[in-house]
């Protein structure tokens, strides 16, 4: 097992973890809807990309189905 020989500083430690932070998830505006939601995610009125590919009952239903 590996056992470290000394103790890191740190100003060594942070700078290992200078690429770990997370970022904000990218956000689109639907042109159909002008509705805003994540990129490359159907939005939550079902459209993706201009067009509805998830019908509008459906949604409700598999929110009802989830409580």
């Amino acid at each position: 097992m590996a056992v470290a020989k000394s103790r890191k500083s740190r100003s060594r430690r942070n700078m290992r973890r200078a690429h770990s932070a997370l970022s904000i998830p990218a956000l689109s505006v639907d042109a159909a809807t002008g509705e805003t939601h994540r990129r490359h995610h159907v939005s939550p009125e079902g459209y993706y990309k201009g067009r509805q590919v998830v019908a509008k009952n459906a949604v409700i239903e598999e929110e009802n189905n989830e409580e």
